[in-house]
């Protein structure tokens, strides 16, 4: 039988609550995961939660209880899982969103260093360079496995500390991809080093690049580097770059969103090597 709580003064509560901040989750190495598609996305990728708070309440339509509960027979038959009945109020209290689905899960910190990324013969890695919004870094991470990047790094500086991958809004913003693409998170210096001993080449995205990014060479394996919404990249990976690219401006705009340009080099990835072999046959496309 599920454990029910009541209090919005519990202690399991509050410890939910305090994850908000970055410096608890570092302490406790714990994440916030909400939702049906993220909870299924986790578990389909080998993930399990500590503790998964549910809240049957908020389960209205027929379709929404069958799902809920398809998935909640699915977590308390894990034996490790704790699975804790909630009301609406305490829900609330603890759910970065509204639309949630009534599931929120502790789930332990993904550690991966970058020696755990797993690289094809011709690697495909994304950097982000101290990105600040959550929401960027998610949707990043939702481009990055639709096109099948092996990896995503996020790197950061002193001068440029950036987001963390287990701060959930980029959870919520990666619609749960967070779980299915292979990341790590390691300091610029050590991300360079990394890079130069496995022999793959930089591209950096920059203002200042000499040629268009759809007139540099992409095919083999590739390291793309994008920098932070509000400084770009630092003369550290400036230097380091094998290949500058720019993407071009034009009208009054002088910028483009974080993810919607890193959306732009990663799919002129995916183009220049279906040039050179036939496409997945899915069938699928956006929706």
């Amino acid at each position: 039988m599920p454990l029910s709580i009541s209090s919005l003064q519990n202690p399991r509560i509050k410890q939910v609550v305090r994850l908000q901040n970055r410096r608890a989750r570092d302490k406790q190495q714990r994440m916030v995961v909400e939702g049906i598609r993220e909870f299924t996305l986790a578990l389909d990728s080998g993930f399990r939660p500590e503790t998964v708070f549910i809240c049957p309440d908020v389960w209205s339509t027929p379709a929404e209880k069958e799902t809920a509960a398809a998935l909640r027979n699915r977590l308390t038959a894990e034996q490790t899982v704790e699975v804790i009945v909630v009301s609406p109020p305490l829900f609330a209290k603890m759910a970065y969103r509204g639309q949630s689905g009534g599931f929120l899960g502790l789930f332990p910190y993904l550690d991966r260093s970058l020696d755990d990324l797993p690289l094809s013969p011709a690697p495909f890695l994304v950097i982000i360079e101290g990105g600040e919004k959550p929401g960027n870094i998610g949707a990043i991470l939702r481009t990055a496995a639709a096109a099948g990047v092996d990896g995503l790094i996020l790197c950061s500086s002193a001068e440029r500390p950036g987001t963390d991958m287990h701060n959930p809004n980029v959870v919520r913003a990666s619609l749960g991809t967070v779980f299915a693409v292979p990341f790590a998170m390691a300091e610029t210096a050590e991300v360079i080093s990394w890079l130069r001993r496995r022999g793959i080449p930089i591209a950096a995205a920059t203002p200042d690049g000499e040629r268009r990014y759809t007139a540099v060479d992409l095919t083999g394996g590739i390291a793309i580097i994008m920098g932070s919404e509000a400084f770009g990249l630092s003369d550290a990976w400036l230097q380091a770059a094998d290949k500058q690219m720019v993407i071009p401006m034009s009208g009054k705009v002088d910028s483009l969103n974080l993810s919607v340009a890193t959306a732009l080099l990663i799919y002129e990835v995916v183009r220049q090597r279906y040039l050179h072999s036939a496409p997945p046959a899915s069938g699928r496309t956006q929706r």
